[in-house]
């Protein structure tokens, strides 16, 4: 049936061709004249003479072809056609049927008959044409609906026979966007077995999926769980990349904040591919410790920032202090939470966390109980050029931020780190090693006394996170737009990855659990090559890797290591109520050295002395060793 629609839909705008129109008239009409005179052979036992049949056919076979050009009835099958236009059939109708009779007449004598066979040719022929057109524009009605439907709706199997793939269905019912064909199962099923009237499909291998494409005409593949994506990465998904079916991800429930479900489905994205199962994590405990509280924010319009921002906005908070130098940015995260949370109180604060007297405005104004601090310069090759911005904005800025925390009784700073500290090989990694060294000093001291207050110092070390601003993500993402070629620095080079809602909910968790002075480390499963996730974001987008798009490398940028660590392993570190989450074991420095060290790097930054801040850097973080870098020869 598709097959036979597909055929129709080139003439559909065109009303049909019109050539195959008027020789489909002059067959009807013929037929007609044929079926007059088997009436009254019938009904009267009217001879059936050869010569008169042929004779009387032909003349309708011709008066009904020049009848019909001159009256241009081919023309008028459109399903907007006027009565007028309609009252050419009759005139083609009776004229051919008068027609005939004179020829008839002429040539062999008038017939009793004759009179009664004229007036059933006009009456079927009539008849006839009238009903052609009815079916024409049955027809049409037909396919140009099914024109709609292929084009304004993607025909869509549901991943999975759950109660969550059922209620899907449910919802996506009277979808504007999306047909239902049915659902789609692994393994072996009961044949025509189905769930609220929508047959149920299996596959076992890449032929199957290949077949439901063609005999189903599937455009995508909806997966309703985060889950059914993690478990059919490596097989259904990927058959869907090799059959050209697109893969579909519902969002959860409580996702849905207008309940239409339809709008919210996207693409599945490398994002939701972390190449090993998602860190869960209990939100109840969360909410509890942030609820009513008025929370702040740096680097509140970053990736991690504002994601931090979205999650929290929904816990119940009593303020939330956004604070970050970038305007628009900030601008836009503010009408996104606005329209989101209208009811919850928003306060954007435009500044730099190297300014201590803006920050000592914004905590002496609005007093937070609770700071995530993510404001940071987090580019490698970047920093690597420009190591004074590094310092002052990791290093000197983390230090005014944790002293204003002290200064105004905030209950927990949250400092958000990253596993380039470990082991550092560049300036970038290297400063938020020694924001860390600052921070965790500046808990000791007050564990022991030294520095009066009451705020909890807790550091989150992860690593890189998909789809953060300037990460390979978005960068891969643009390069296929583009066609290619898509750009790694190394064929070997390894990175951790999580999402950035995934890691805002360890950063959470953490501060949840933590009772002060501590360094959580995330264990983030495998680290997975960047070549491969280049490849597998190419075959995302439904094409092929080194055929329709290259994969080029370009050599390891400066500060640039093939393999980082985040010291998640049981001799370095220790357990918490979280399997997934540790405490990393570190070397503790002495505040006043701490704070002297900070100064003097924040001096060195300002006066742009490069080469004393930088040795000054390695001789506070003797495991600084610089790699592809200019700063190679400082540590020789």
């Amino acid at each position: 049936m598709s097959l036979i629609l597909k055929h129709l839909q080139s003439y559909t705008d065109r009303y049909l061709s019109t050539k195959i129109v008027f020789m489909v008239d002059i067959l009807v009409s013929v037929l007609a004249s044929l079926l007059s005179m088997l009436l009254i052979h019938m009904l009267t036992q009217y001879p059936m003479v050869r010569v008169d049949t042929i004779l009387w056919i032909g003349s309708s076979f011709v008066f009904s072809a020049i009848l019909f050009y001159v009256f241009k009835t081919f023309t008028i099958i459109i399903r907007h056609s006027t009565l007028k236009q309609l009252v050419r059939f009759v005139y083609v109708a009776l004229f051919k049927s008068l027609l005939m009779a004179v020829t008839f007449w002429s040539i062999l004598n008038f017939d009793r008959y004759l009179v009664t066979m004229v007036i059933v040719d006009f009456l079927l022929t009539l008849s006839m044409l009238l009903i052609l057109r009815l079916a024409m524009i049955l027809v049409y009605d037909t396919v140009k609906q099914q024109q709609k439907l292929r084009y304004e709706h993607e025909r869509v199997l549901i991943y999975g026979l759950g109660d969550k793939s059922v209620a899907a269905l449910q919802r996506l019912q009277n979808s504007r966007h999306y047909y239902i064909i049915g659902f789609l199962a692994y393994g072996q099923g009961v044949p025509k077995r189905t769930i609220l009237d929508k047959k149920i499909y299996h596959f076992f291998y890449q032929e199957d999926l290949d077949t439901l494409k063609k005999r189903l005409e599937v455009d995508a593949i909806l997966y309703v769980t985060d889950g059914d994506v993690m478990n059919e990465q490596e097989r259904l998904i990927t058959f869907s990349q090799n059959a050209g079916i697109k893969s579909l991800i519902a969002p959860s429930i409580d996702e849905l904040v207008d309940g239409k479900l339809s709008q919210h489905i996207r693409n599945i994205e490398i994002e939701d591919l972390l190449m090993r199962p998602e860190i869960k994590i209990s939100m109840d405990e969360i909410v509890e410790n942030f609820q009513g509280k008025t929370i702040m924010v740096t680097g509140a319009a970053g990736s991690i920032g504002s994601e931090l921002c979205r999650q929290l906005a929904g816990f119940g908070v009593k303020e939330l202090v956004l604070y970050d130098n970038a305007e628009t940015p900030m601008h836009n995260l503010r009408l996104e939470l606005e329209e989101k949370y209208p009811n919850l109180s928003f306060i954007p604060v435009i500044g730099d966390v190297r300014l201590p007297a803006r920050l000592d405005y914004a905590f002496r104004k609005w007093r937070p109980q609770v700071v995530f601090h993510a404001a940071a310069y987090k580019h490698v090759p970047l920093m690597e050029e420009n190591p004074c911005e590094a310092v002052l904005v990791n290093v000197a800025g983390t230090h005014f931020v944790a002293d204003k925390c002290l200064e105004y009784d905030v209950e927990k700073m949250v400092m958000v780190s990253t596993d380039k500290a470990v082991n550092p090989t560049n300036v970038m990694g290297c400063t938020k090693r020694l924001a860390e060294i600052y921070v965790q000093s500046l808990g000791l001291a007050l564990e022991s006394g030294k520095v009066k207050g009451r705020t909890k110092f807790v550091t989150t070390r992860f690593g890189n996170v998909l789809g953060s601003n300037g990460s390979v993500i978005p960068r891969f993402r643009e390069q296929i737009a583009k066609g290619g070629p898509v750009t790694v620095t190394h064929p070997e080079i390894t990175r951790f990855f999580m999402t950035i809602p995934e890691a805002c909910r360890l950063v959470m968790e953490a501060a949840t659990i933590s009772t002060g002075n501590q360094i959580f480390v995330f264990d983030m499963g495998e680290s997975v090559k960047i070549d491969d996730l280049a490849r597998r974001m190419i075959r995302l987008a439904g094409f092929i890797p080194d055929e329709d798009i290259k994969v080029q490398y370009t050599g390891l940028r400066p500060g640039e290591k093939l393999y980082e660590e985040v010291l998640a392993n049981n001799e370095n570190t220790l357990p918490t109520s979280h399997t997934r989450i540790r405490i990393a074991k570190v070397r503790e420095y002495d505040y006043d050295d701490a704070l002297s060290y900070v100064n003097e790097l924040e001096r060195l930054s300002r006066e742009v002395e490069i080469p004393q801040m930088v040795r000054l850097m390695k001789q506070v973080v003797p495991e600084f060793i610089s790699q592809n870098s200019r700063f190679e020869e400082l540590d020789k």
